[in-house]
């Protein structure tokens, strides 16, 4: 609590103006219908990708980034805990055990998915960003080129001269106590934001008390009209105990309890991580401009675990360089717009295991050393991207990346036994992508795109079980195909956003369990990934001071093996474990009188395949969740508002999370991770402008 006192005492709240939109950097996440046209698009041309900020941050409790994400069609996000999220794009990362991979992750345009493919989302604070944007798919040339796509958040910053300080408390069930200072300002020449953020709760199960504390500071300077400094520091120190999974049983019994493993030596994991980047920005000329990022990032990572699986003690050092070039020139009178860059990114990754020496007083103790590794990880991507009008409607862009991936791992422990060192380089991978943009008129476009991807296997699924490394587990390759259209009515208030894709997969990595505490890798098939995704919203102004905006956001996946043999079992024509057949999320947003509004949404998500033989799904489920709010311009400088939201009004009973192909190991096969029951939360505002 002691870290809430200062900002508790000076603040107690967000602001909310009214004045001028453009004055007031805060209301990038408060004025939620009138505001979504400050979202800012990163990908590159013609590239199709999804945004959500306010108009959908506003929806959800501000502990709740999960949710938000989960609005966009096509992407789910498992969510075990706060600190244990699986995100899945169109299917692909849904046979990862744990943790998230086969996407690249951007803070703030610097990467933050570390050397091996993993990213860590649940790192960021949602009340310190102002947007997110998907890009779905390996079709984002400049951003890797990922099967699964990539992901962009973008931190919050000042817009407009102006110099503000803001606060947010918020309280809630499970005792949760969530802060968030801020002070935002810009003079035409130097922008700064700083954010400090505190969060705590004892969360809804056994041993699942989470406390966080984060620190963003996003500040740049303009030298002059062609030249602009920034500075990027990130700081979290978060602490998270750990319920783990539980089986059929325990969860229809008491949903609450830990697994009995990681609730018997009240396991948890603490983590100390840190991001700084420096960027510049050149406009060289009229027709080229430059924008170059150095950065380096830090993690600290220790994990109390039950036996067998020992303490993990880790440590991360990673750092890197990015540069784009973007331009345009003209043939014949028609503006081409092109650019180019590259991206290198190096880490050093060691980690070591400790014994766990089980204690009656409490629960375990840290036993003698039994594993030291050290890893070192390089990824090379160079891409680029062209895009020049065919006619006056029809618009094609080109884009290429380039990877290289080398890993060389070495174990430190058993020194003088044979083959503890391993390296592992795999072939440099070319992946174009071509889209192609129809626009009929100005609010009827349609779109289509083609693109090759690809992921990496980890380190670990590189090694057999003996650590020497498997020269012929290879990288995942995949085709995209996709089409879609862009669709706007009625002076704009009506808008539709239809895709359909197709995405083929070979040389699938799988994850072979060997033991409880130990996966191998292994390519095992081929897989085709087929759905469909609905985006449509409407606002409707039955007055001045009554506006009705009712959403909908559908996927319909049928994600199927191809050609899948395991140990002997074929699987081929089976749905792809992991991936829900259906998703859909609906609600409606009211605004009264410009300082009350009120946002009811529903959730729902089908049966999931748990068993790679189709033996066992999750059952389907439906989550009903409310938001109201009010907030008062005071005076001129001071504003005030207030929160009140309920999560699962109907208490349904669910699993947010689950695993795939769980092992029983002398137990029923932990399978679930039970979503929270219902619960409430209140937050109050106050914001003053300077």
């Amino acid at each position: 609590m002691k870290a809430l006192t200062f900002p508790f005492l000076l603040f107690t709240a967000l602001v909310f103006a009214q004045n001028n939109s453009q004055n007031d950097s805060i209301t990038q996440l408060d004025e939620v219908i009138l505001l979504d046209a400050l979202k800012t698009k990163n990908a590159i041309g013609i590239e199709p990708s999804s945004v959500i900020s306010a108009q959908i941050f506003q929806n959800y409790s501000p502990a709740d980034l999960a949710s938000s994400v989960n609005q966009i069609p096509g992407v789910f996000i498992l969510s075990g805990a706060l600190n244990t999220n699986r995100i899945t794009i169109r299917g692909i990362g849904s046979r990862t055990a744990f943790g998230t991979d086969k996407l690249k992750l951007y803070y703030n345009d610097i990467p933050v998915t570390d050397g091996s493919g993993f990213s860590t989302i649940e790192a960021f604070d949602l009340e310190n960003l102002s947007q997110i944007e998907v890009i779905k798919g390996p079709k984002a040339s400049s951003f890797g080129s990922n099967l699964g796509g990539a992901i962009i958040l973008t931190p919050k910053k000042a817009i407009g001269n102006s110099t503000n300080l803001n606060n947010n408390f918020t309280v809630g069930s499970f005792g949760m106590i969530k802060n968030n200072l801020s002070f935002n300002h810009n003079d035409g020449k130097l922008r700064v934001g700083l954010q400090y953020g505190h969060m705590e709760t004892d969360g809804y199960r056994d041993n699942s008390r989470f406390d966080r504390d984060g620190l963003l500071l996003n500040t740049s300077y303009k030298i002059n009209d062609k030249n602009t400094l920034g500075l990027l520091v990130n700081h979290i120190d978060y602490t998270a105990h750990i319920a783990s999974s539980i089986g059929a049983t325990a969860f229809a019994e008491d949903p609450t309890q830990a697994a009995a493993n990681w609730g018997g030596v009240s396991g948890y994991e603490a983590n100390n991580y840190t991001l700084v980047g420096l960027n510049y920005k050149r406009s060289i000329s009229e027709h080229l401009s430059n924008s170059t990022s150095v950065f380096y990032s830090y993690l600290d990572h220790f994990e109390k675990r039950p036996r067998p699986l020992g303490f993990l003690d880790e440590h991360t050092n990673g750092y890197g360089i990015r540069t784009n070039f973007t331009g345009d020139f003209s043939i014949f009178e028609t503006v081409t717009e092109y650019s180019f860059g590259g991206e290198l990114y190096k880490d050093e990754y060691d980690w070591a295991l400790y014994e766990t020496l089980e204690t009656e007083s409490n629960g375990s103790l840290q036993g003698n050393l039994f594993a030291d590794n050290k890893e070192f990880r390089r990824q090379l991507n160079l891409f680029g991207t062209v895009l020049f009008p065919i006619t006056e409607k029809l618009s094609s862009q080109l884009g290429f990346n380039i990877n290289k991936t080398s890993y060389d791992f070495r174990d430190k422990f058993n020194t003088g036994a044979a083959n503890t060192s391993a390296e592992r380089s795999f072939k440099t991978i070319f992946l174009p992508s071509l889209n192609l943009q129809y626009s009929m008129n100005e609010d009827l476009q349609f779109f289509t795109n083609i693109s090759r991807g690809f992921s990496n296997p980890t380190v670990e699924q590189t090694l057999t079980p003996e650590g020497v490394i498997n020269p012929d587990i290879a990288q995942e390759i995949g085709i995209n195909y996709e089409i879609g259209t862009e669709l706007f009515l009625h002076q704009k208030r009506f808008h539709l956003n239809l895709v359909g894709y197709q995405m083929d997969v070979k040389n699938l990595l799988v994850a072979e369990r060997v033991a409880e505490d130990q996966y191998i890798g292994r390519n095992a098939g081929k897989t085709k990934h087929r759905g469909l995704e609905i985006t449509m919203d409407y606002r409707w102004n039955i007055n001045s001071n009554i506006v009705l905006s009712p959403f909908l956001s559908f996927t319909l996946n049928d994600h199927k093996f191809v050609d899948f043999v395991d140990e002997d079992e074929v699987y081929s024509g089976n749905p792809l474990t992991g991936v829900p057949k259906q998703q859909r999320t609906a609600g409606i947003q009211l605004r009264l009188f410009q300082d009350f509004y009120w946002n009811i949404t529903h959730r729902h998500v089908s049966e999931i395949p748990l068993r790679d033989d189709n033996s066992l799904e999750s059952d389907p489920y439906t989550v009903f969740t409310t938001r109201l709010g009010y907030h008062k311009k005071l005076t001129p400088k001071f504003t005030l508002g207030a929160d009140f939201g309920i999560n699962n009004i109907f208490d349904e009973v669910y699993a947010s999370s689950v695993l795939i192909n769980a092992g029983s190991f002398g137990g029923e096969p932990r399978y679930y991770y039970p979503g929270d029951a219902r619960n409430y939360y209140g937050s109050l505002r106050l914001g003053y402008q300077l």
